[in-house]
């Protein structure tokens, strides 16, 4: 079973998304399926710049247009959803930047039969722990967390290597007519938006199995 993932690293959903999805693939897997995940590129927000000095409550009310009191209540409650799935979101921490450098590290990573590692590598640094992950530096040494050679890693960044790979994914994406994410696609076939529960995830796999 093939699933393909549009997301984004500075999506709180897709980090949520894909717990539940590796909840509903065990589940399903345990059946002796086999499920075989690639990530693809999608920015939420390409024009966020990569140094924002503010924090991520000011980024939504100045660079969104949600007031700043409904955005802070948008961020503990997420906070919040996140326990459920053993995600420990740290707003404070966040570190808000451009994603087009983590997309592009996901390419390589993919290269090298690593992706599902680092974009979890990337998540948790961004949400958890309040790392940069637009600089190449920190990018680099995330790499390397997960196997890559930082080396390699900062030599791709650098010349932007799997850029071309990350804008092939976005112009798929519109194609698709995807304009949201995390976004789903079993098998080619069915298409599943939003970080959904295990349930419905395990219904489409099952069905896509079936036919």
């Amino acid at each position: 079973m093939k699933v393909d993932i549009w997301s984004d690293v500075a999506c709180p959903w897709c980090f949520i998304g894909k717990r539940r999805f590796e909840a509903a693939a065990a589940e399903f897997s345990s059946g002796g399926n086999s499920v075989e995940v690639e990530y693809h590129s999608f920015e939420l927000s390409p024009d966020t710049p990569v140094d924002y000095a503010g924090t991520h409550s000011d980024f939504l009310s100045t660079h969104k247009g949600i007031p700043e009191a409904q955005a802070s209540r948008m961020l503990a409650q997420m906070t919040e959803l996140g326990k459920t799935v053993d995600i420990a979101y740290d707003y404070d921490a966040l570190h808000t930047t451009n994603t087009i450098k983590a997309h592009q590290l996901l390419h390589l990573a993919k290269s090298h039969g690593l992706q599902v590692e680092m974009k979890e590598r990337l998540l948790k640094a961004y949400f958890e722990e309040g790392r940069h992950v637009g600089e190449t530096d920190e990018l680099a040494d995330l790499g390397a967390d997960v196997g890559l050679d930082r080396d390699e890693v900062v030599k791709a960044l650098e010349s932007d290597q799997f850029l071309d790979d990350v804008l092939a994914d976005k112009a798929q994406a519109v194609a698709y007519g995807i304009n949201g994410v995390p976004f789903f696609v079993i098998n080619g076939k069915y298409g599943v938006s939003g970080a959904q529960e295990s349930a419905v995830f395990v219904d489409v796999l099952t069905q896509a199995a079936a036919e």
